[in-house]
């Protein structure tokens, strides 16, 4: 599925795809149903977004209110919103936050499923998501695709156990907002770092929070991915604390090399893990047999190998 089609699950729930028009035959191509034939509210992860020849989103997202039951809704997924330059377009934030009272029991929110056929993930356009979490205290997982604009503050919550960034350029102001932040139960945290060309400007002091071990007490897995400095990354893993205590480390998807699967080898032992995702990388054939070698026990993904001696090195999601 990835950053190419839409969610069809989230938050363990399937995902309804709420209708362009109630009761009206789908004519979007998107496999939604009439309203006659909606879930019951708790059922499913509501999908609102509107389309490019459509009408706004903020006209969708009140017929939304009005059609489902919100006061049941547990996870809701926010897809297109329009671009900069379409008409009459909601800042999505402030659009939900001011609805919050209509959605006591959200858990789970995905802000921005859109997909490369809608808009690159580097051109979805943001603004301040920091009062989300105000809006929404009951939140446990958030995750956001697309940077541009994208600001955060540092947040507090004591719900939180997973938040995911998805981005083909993380700003490093996001970045230290998230290692400034108060989650004492987040269990979970992904950050796709991407490249300075889409905003990507993260530095390895930037994830020293994260690595140290103490901001985050209950954090089992850590994502830091889709990294042009994805050997910088590895080397500062190699010995960050915070490893001993995680299930699951990825840093994949980014310009992983043998000098960074060398950093990792050499450094603190990673056979307690279960897993070690590393897929899309520029590891040799030699390197990559040496690390299955080293790490019997644990689920290791080395697929997407591509080819070391290459001129052009790439992260997975850019543009």
């Amino acid at each position: 599925m990835g950053v190419y089609q839409h969610l069809e699950e989230f938050a363990g729930l399937p995902v309804a795809i709420f209708n362009a028009e109630p009761g009206s035959d789908d004519e979007s191509g998107t496999g939604s149903a009439k309203a006659d034939d909606l879930p019951a509210a708790a059922e499913a992860a509501w999908h609102v977004g509107t389309f490019f020849d459509d009408e706004p989103f903020a006209d969708v997202f009140q017929r939304f209110l009005t059609t489902v039951d919100t006061t049941e809704v547990t996870a809701l997924v926010i897809g297109y919103w329009g671009a900069s330059y379409d008409d009459n377009v909601a800042d999505p934030a402030a659009l939900l936050a001011e609805a919050a009272p209509s959605f006591p029991k959200l858990r789970s929110l995905f802000l921005g499923d859109i997909t490369g056929e809608e808009s690159e993930i580097s051109w979805i356009e943001h603004s301040d998501i920091s009062p989300l979490f105000t809006a929404f205290p009951g939140l446990e997982r958030f995750e956001v695709r697309g940077s541009q604009g994208l600001s955060l503050d540092p947040i507090r919550s004591e719900r939180l156990t997973t938040l995911r960034f998805e981005s083909g350029g993380l700003p490093a102001t996001v970045v230290r907002a998230v290692g400034a932040s108060d989650l004492p139960n987040l269990e979970h945290l992904d950050l796709w770092l991407g490249e300075g060309n889409y905003g990507g400007d993260a530095t390895t002091a930037d994830l020293a929070p994260f690595l140290g071990g103490e901001r985050f007490p209950a954090l089992r897995h850590l994502g830091l991915e889709d990294s042009e400095i994805q050997d910088e990354i590895a080397a500062a893993v190699a010995g960050a604390p915070i490893v001993a205590r995680l299930e699951s480390l990825s840093l994949a998807m980014g310009i992983l090399t043998d000098q960074g699967a060398e950093a990792l080898l050499s450094g603190q032992p990673l056979t307690h893990l279960r897993k070690l995702d590393l897929h899309h990388h520029f590891l040799s054939d030699a390197m990559v047999e040496r690390v299955r070698i080293a790490l019997p026990g644990v689920d290791v993904d080395l697929d997407d190998q591509e080819k070391p001696d290459g001129e052009w090195q790439y992260i997975a999601v850019s543009e």
